[in-house]
């Protein structure tokens, strides 16, 4: 899977076969925008800040973040240095056309979110998770009961495997269950936790996944914007799987970690207000553009569409308190776990 993506993102445009929530609305990137500001201030306004992305595609959420960030968050603009993970040659090409002359200092890209320099750090990170490679361990008969698939000649085979970590092996499976496992996905979120845990930061992860562990197989490939055999055409198909928020967050909170969510999508953007700034965003626009504009909000947040299934999750010092999006006053009590 590693493998597969790799050369799928080195060679092909990702966005003929998909969409991500920056490319259908222009709300969602100023959003996140202000939420970084409003958590920078948190933070107690730390100058210099990194500002990472993960994961930044064509740039379009970065560019959206920033011109809202310029408009009506300048200190946070002037303070903050530019970081990008991102290990395709040509998308880090079409992410310097699509931020050009959004920023006073240079852009410093990596291909790893360990290779980030030290110092206060804010972080995003929209669809990144999903495509890091998996492990599929099926549950068989016979002692121990756990085989590993793996990929031979084409196929799909099974070789015995070693039983899962907790808290995967404490949970309720039967015969043919599937359980999928992220290492990537985990190291990532471990080495980003400690570090907000011990230099004050902030993390927002923003998904595809289940409320609950253990939902089975998930592996699935697009190929030419349609569903397709993930082994069917590998360096041509995007591959991706639903993240497992509850492990991540059992992770951070060992890591020492203040830990918000995971919360429906829907209901996170609906509290940074998406559907105001949508409004204020169709004011004066053709009746036909105002109304994409509102089907783009509500794509994003209806539960039926994309409100449910993504989830987003912060992952913060605990001196910060919770960020926006998590809690507002009606709400009861905030979504937060410490450890």
């Amino acid at each position: 899977m590693a493998r597969a993506n790799a050369a799928y993102y080195a060679t092909r445009d990702p966005f003929a076969d998909f969409i991500t929530a920056p490319e259908i609305a222009q709300a969602f990137g100023e959003l996140l925008g202000a939420w970084a500001a409003v958590t920078w201030q948190a933070m107690g306004a730390p100058d210099p800040v990194l500002l990472v992305e993960a994961g930044p595609g064509r740039g379009t959420l970065m560019a959206d973040a920033l011109r809202l960030i310029n408009r009506v968050a300048p200190a946070f603009g002037a303070a903050l240095r530019l970081h990008l993970v991102e290990t395709s040659p040509r998308l880090r090409a079409v992410q310097a056309e699509a931020l050009a002359g959004r920023l006073a200092t240079p852009i410093t890209w990596h291909d790893r979110t360990q290779d980030l320099p030290d110092g206060p750090l804010i972080l995003l990170a929209n669809e990144f998770l999903d495509a890091l490679p998996i492990r599929q361990l099926v549950h068989g008969p016979g002692a121990g009961g756990w085989m590993e698939r793996h990929v031979r000649d084409g196929g799909f085979v099974l070789h015995p495997g070693l039983p899962p970590p907790p808290p995967l092996d404490r949970r309720d499976v039967a015969l043919g269950d599937v359980l999928e496992l992220c290492e990537p996905a985990l190291a990532i979120v471990a080495l980003l936790a400690r570090r907000v845990a011990q230099t004050p930061g902030a993390v927002l992860l923003l998904d595809y996944g289940p409320d609950q562990p253990g939902s089975g197989e998930t592996l699935q490939a697009l190929l030419g914007g349609q569903p397709a055999d993930p082994l069917l055409r590998p360096g041509e198909a995007d591959l991706t799987a639903h993240v497992d928020f509850p492990a991540l967050a059992d992770v951070a909170l060992e890591q020492g970690a203040a830990v918000h969510g995971p919360e429906g999508q829907g209901a996170f953007l609906s509290r940074l207000g998406l559907f105001a700034r949508t409004e204020r965003l169709a004011r004066g626009r053709p009746p036909a553009e105002a109304r994409a504009l509102l089907d783009a909000a509500h794509r994003l947040a209806a539960p039926e569409r994309m409100g449910r299934l993504f989830k987003a999750m912060a992952l913060c010092h605990p001196s910060i308190g919770v960020p926006p999006g998590f809690a507002v006053p009606d709400d009861g009590p905030a979504t937060e776990r410490t450890a």
